[in-house]
């Protein structure tokens, strides 16, 4: 019999704010986080504007002397960990600690390091290059710092999974504590590809939106006029916990983690089968994992990037698995405020799902003027609606057609 897994403990940094209640409150605000860059100058480039982390100081979290080795990513998750283990009030002592594991992943990892780094073998040559540029740029960085700044001992490992990673790393723990290999885990995802390379990298693949001059409005998901989408950074960091030892512990339970399915569409590196059958299968597996029929689910925090292709997929991936209860759901792109965090969304919003759960209530999706779907969905544009609800279901989908979806149910 697999073990009932609950979430305790919740800590966002994101373009919204830095601190859980910070990015949630102006979710049901509905403000954007997206504005002109300021990490580069990015005034040759195609796209000028990106959804940045603002107002952040690691040295809340970490020592100044540590920062060297510590790339931006790694700094998120840190401060997210951080976050969701004070919520938490998980102890990690010396009777614990082999039992707590960490599963923090990222899509790129420490990406501004790397061109840093190459700038400056070539520019100064190759025995200038900094002796932390690989232990600050490796993507199981993140989840490194994080075990042994709280001495967890426990399963230590890093998902790379491109946009799905996020998800992946809070599934992959939810199943290691089911099976009995943890009884904690901080877990989630964290990204910073706001750099030249990244923003031209995305740009050259036409992947990005141009709308240069309003791009608080760019992040357009299933709007008619959205023409691509929002590089955005953060971390998003999740303590689960089974659900008996949180109990004797006396934890405040924020929602409970009862599904989680995988797919891949193995069809295009980049574009979804235009049904959308990888993203249906992956919720399907899903409920049948959580012994839920479709009615259950309240709310979708759909993956939607603002895509012409992803959007449409999703939106019909919807319909199809949730037939004729798909018009009662609320489904809602959080991204539209967020842009898109890349291997930081999934855990991102994992994190907001569970407390739309706790609070009852949908975010919105902003700018969404004129919807070009066929399908009758209630994409909560504009502003957040009340909405009871039991269950919620999370998407995240990868470059490569890695797909995932997690169900929490409030607590």
């Amino acid at each position: 019999m697999t073990r009932r897994v609950v979430v305790t403990g919740i800590g966002l940094v994101s373009p919204l704010g830095v601190g859980t209640e910070a990015t949630w409150q102006a979710a049901l605000q509905g403000r954007a986080g997206v504005a002109p860059i300021t990490l580069f100058d990015a005034s040759a480039h195609s796209t000028r504007f990106a959804a940045e982390v603002k107002g952040f100081d690691p040295l809340q979290w970490i020592e100044r002397k540590e920062l060297k080795k510590c790339a931006r990513f790694i700094q998120f998750a840190i401060a997210a960990a951080h976050m969701a283990v004070d919520q938490s009030g998980l102890v990690i002592d010396e009777a614990t600690r082999d039992r707590v594991g960490v599963s923090i992943g990222s899509g790129i990892g420490g990406f501004e390091v790397i061109e840093r780094e190459h700038r400056t073998l070539l520019e100064r040559g190759p025995d200038r290059v900094s002796p932390f540029f690989i232990l600050s740029a490796i993507v199981n960085l993140a989840a490194g710092q994080v075990s042994m700044r709280f001495g967890a001992r426990g399963p230590n490992t890093a998902v790379a999974t491109a946009c799905t990673t996020g998800a992946h790393a809070v599934g992959d723990a939810y199943r290691l504590i089911q099976h009995g290999q943890a009884d904690a885990m901080i877990c989630g995802g964290a990204e910073a590809a706001i750099s030249p390379l990244g923003i031209a990298g995305f740009a050259a693949m036409r992947a990005l939106s141009q709308r240069n001059d309003d791009p608080a409005r760019a992040s357009r998901p299933w709007d008619a006029d959205r023409d691509g989408f929002v590089v955005g950074e953060g971390a998003g960091v999740l303590v689960l916990e089974e659900a008996e030892a949180a109990a004797r512990r006396g934890a405040t339970v924020l929602a409970e983690l009862v599904g989680y399915g995988m797919s891949g569409d193995a069809h295009h590196v980049t574009a979804p089968p235009p049904d959308g059958n990888g993203v249906a299968r992956a919720m399907r597996a899903a409920l049948d994992d959580a012994g839920l029929r479709p009615e259950a689910i309240g709310y979708v925090n759909a993956h939607a990037t603002s895509t012409p292709l992803g959007d449409r997929a999703e939106a019909m991936a919807i319909a199809g698995v949730f037939g004729g209860h798909a018009a009662s759901l609320a489904v809602s792109s959080t991204k539209s405020m967020t842009g898109h965090l890349l291997g930081g969304a999934g855990a991102l919003e994992a994190g907001l799902t569970v407390l739309a759960l706790r609070d009852q209530v949908a975010p919105p999706t902003i700018n969404l003027d004129r919807c070009d779907l066929e399908v009758p969905l209630d994409l909560v544009p504009h502003v957040a609606q009340p909405r009871p609800m039991t269950c919620a279901i999370t998407n995240s989908f990868g470059f490569g057609g890695t797909n995932a979806s997690l169900i929490f149910a409030r607590a």
